[in-house]
């Protein structure tokens, strides 16, 4: 079974364009004591209005600093780009995708509901907004909500624009780029977290291909391994780029660190569905690639009955174009 068809894969429209291109621009970092911090602390749960009568899905959360690799994972896992193309996530509060065609809209910070155009959304005013809520049709939709974050260390956001969201999380995948992977920034903003949220997420060290030599790249690992310690559930080196140009090459898919990737994944959707960490699999903290023997369960036919046990992601996709819905005025949801 080939890389891309484990994976939702890139759009028509996307094709193999630089990494660089197509994630979020670098900006100005600033450094862990200038950045307002509390401890992240479980709020009571609280499903969006409009979706309460569905089931609940466990949540990923994608979270990183900038330039790391958030929009590359999410247009991976997605099959496409989740936004407009004149729109990123760095302009934007968190943004909660789920599956659906619903209209989209933002939720105020008093839990109000308003309807936004998608060809508008630089106007939704972060100061007075909780999160983004859109809708797209993907695979691997069907078994999770993915929420997309800004970059954490932006100078000209609020911290607290993503900690009062965070708590909605049941899965974290941090992205922190390999030629200078887990800055301090990210240890302190990390060492807010609840242990148990840190215990069900995965530490992605992006563009490894930016690294030439095996030495240079075990060296990294190493590194990151022993500062992190405890602090993840697994470690996983990965160059993005290189997955999404693996097409049907089986071999390269792995030796991106996607195999890896979707493999760990599977693991922690599987484990919040199921409420238990019973049973899960034992496995290296840093993995480069699939180790022999590991069940592929990304790719399996989506129609055929689900092992028992096992949660099983979605087949290759190219979804849809969003559309917007246009709206007079935004109209409270009470």
């Amino acid at each position: 079974m080939s890389g891309s068809d484990q994976l939702a894969s890139m759009s028509d429209t996307d094709g193999p364009a630089a990494e660089d291109a197509i994630e979020e621009k670098p900006s100005l970092r600033v450094t862990p004591t200038s950045v307002p911090l509390r401890k992240v602390e479980a709020a009571p749960e609280a499903e969006p209005a409009r979706r309460t009568a569905e089931e609940r899905k466990p949540r990923v959360c994608l979270m990183g600093e900038f330039s790391a690799g958030k929009s590359t994972l999410s247009n991976l896992l997605l099959g496409a780009s989740a936004l407009p193309v004149n729109v990123t996530a760095t302009q934007l509060p968190p943004v909660w995708i789920s599956k659906g065609d619903d209209t989209p809209y933002r939720v105020g910070l008093d839990g109000d509901e308003y309807d936004i155009d998608l060809n508008r959304l630089t106007d939704v005013a972060v100061k007075d907004t909780s999160h983004i809520r859109i809708f797209r049709d993907s695979k691997l939709l069907d078994i999770c909500d993915l929420i997309d974050m800004p970059g954490i260390s932006d100078p000209n956001m609020a911290a607290d624009v993503w900690q009062r969201v965070i708590h909605h999380a049941d899965i974290v995948i941090w992205c922190s780029h390999a030629t200078q992977a887990w800055r301090q920034s990210e240890a302190a903003v990390w060492s807010t977290m609840p242990n148990e949220l840190q215990q069900r997420s995965l530490l992605l060290l992006t563009r490894m291909d930016k690294i030439m030599s095996d030495r240079d790249r075990e060296r990294v690992i190493r590194r990151v391994e022993k500062e992190t310690r405890g602090l993840f559930r697994q470690v996983l080196p990965v160059s993005l780029l290189r997955a999404i140009e693996a097409g049907e090459d089986a071999a390269k898919w792995e030796e991106s660190g996607a195999a890896a990737l979707s493999d760990a994944l599977v693991d922690l959707i599987d484990e919040v569905a199921s409420g238990s960490s019973e049973g899960r699999r034992q496995v290296s903290r840093v993995r480069s690639r699939a180790q022999p023997g590991i069940e592929a369960s990304l790719g399996e036919d989506m129609s055929q009955p689900p092992k028992p046990k096992r949660i099983v992601m979605p087949t290759r996709v190219r979804p849809r174009p969003l559309t917007s819905r246009t709206v007079s005025s935004p109209t409270s949801r009470v």
